[in-house]
């Protein structure tokens, strides 16, 4: 077989139970929206945990250990919490249970099947993986972006596979995003967002070297995909670009400060999760920025392997706020890297000149 050919069929049954496991876990966490949303709880970092987070990531995680058992897994989940609080233990396991694909020929892909709450628990905690430059380690994000999630807004289930440090890998599954790649990017997209076929959500994908796609949610069958690539920019003074919801997570002033040097005018897209690289990535919009907003905070992988891979594949460069690649290397975080700015190749070196310009400002 030529080398080219190997390499585009070497991940095919990665992407497959990737997309088939993620669109499965998005079911699940549609339900606990509708039905559950108040079930949370409360983690020592004090960001909100939810049963879906609980149930995606079992479900998740029993896919890749029927189909790849001899994988790490770095999530971000762990049970000691439903261990402690035998009620929401419980409603997660009925989750669980009841959450299956529509087409059983998917469903059997999966494989998988959890036996019991307790198997459930054991499940979850195989995400303690430490990470590193060595291996097949795949990273999960149950729910990124869960304030989105609790409030009806944006939010992704997060997988990527990271073969020796380097994500090969990438799947978003964002069910409040619109299907169509070519509605613009704005404030309160996807509030039509439904049960509906066709209006149900989009899953983003990408394997190293194939380009990056999209394809319509589906409770069975995936759906047929297509090729997505970022939109090119003339005039950057016209780009669209996003930046997160919380305050906490990237500084809303040094974005401002960059977009006014840039000549951007038009007020910035808050939105959660990395449903922002799946949307730059598609050219719904154009600029993903994350700046720092203090010295010691630290990213963690899962929320960025699958959507720095996926907007690499759409043309796009993905750098911290120095201008280096992101290292998914180093363990369960990205620590030698601080804040992260995504753009097309084309103005990326741009945007980074007048990024170190403003935060060097401040030093």
């Amino acid at each position: 077989m030529p080398l080219s050919a190997m390499a585009a069929s070497s991940y095919d049954k990665e992407l497959n139970v990737a997309l088939l496991a993620v669109q499965r876990a998005t079911l699940l966490t549609k339900s606990v929206f509708h039905n559950h949303a108040k079930g949370t709880l409360n983690k020592s970092d004090a960001s909100p945990v939810t049963i879906g987070d609980f149930g995606a990531q079992a479900l998740i995680i029993a896919a890749l250990q029927h189909n790849f058992p001899d994988d790490e897994i770095v999530a971000e989940e762990e049970a000691k919490d439903l261990r402690e609080n035998s009620h929401v233990r419980e409603t997660v396991w009925n989750l669980v249970q009841r959450a299956k694909l529509s087409d059983s020929s998917a469903e059997q892909v999966l494989g998988g099947e959890v036996e019991s709450a307790d198997a459930m628990l054991d499940i979850i905690d195989k995400g303690d993986s430490k990470g590193g430059s060595k291996g097949r380690i795949w990273a999960i994000d149950p729910i990124d972006g869960t304030k989105g999630f609790l409030r009806g807004g944006q939010y992704a289930v997060c997988l990527a596979l990271m073969v020796d440090g380097d994500v090969k890998v990438g799947v978003l599954g964002c069910p409040n995003l619109p299907v169509s790649d070519s509605q613009p990017l704005v404030e309160g997209i996807g509030a039509d967002a439904s049960d509906e076929e066709g209006k149900f959500g989009v899953l983003f994908s990408a394997v190293q070297g194939q380009g990056a796609e999209s394809r319509a949610l589906s409770k069975g069958s995936l759906t047929t995909s297509h090729a997505i690539n970022m939109k090119p920019i003339k005039d950057i003074s016209e780009a669209t670009f996003c930046e997160s919801v919380e305050a906490g997570h990237s500084s809303q002033g040094d974005a401002a400060a960059i977009a006014s040097k840039l000549g951007i005018t038009t007020p910035s897209v808050r939105m959660d999760s990395q449903a922002k690289y799946g949307s730059i990535a598609r050219g719904a919009g154009d600029l993903y920025l994350r700046l720092p907003v203090r010295a010691d905070y630290v990213e963690k992988i899962w929320d960025h392997a699958a959507g720095d891979l996926i907007v690499r594949e759409a043309g796009g460069m993905v750098t911290d706020v120095e201008g280096n690649r992101l290292n998914f290397r180093l363990g369960r975080t990205l620590r030698e890297n601080k804040g992260v700015i995504a753009a097309p190749r084309e103005v990326h070196g741009r945007v980074i000149e007048v990024v170190k310009e403003v935060l060097g400002a401040k030093v």
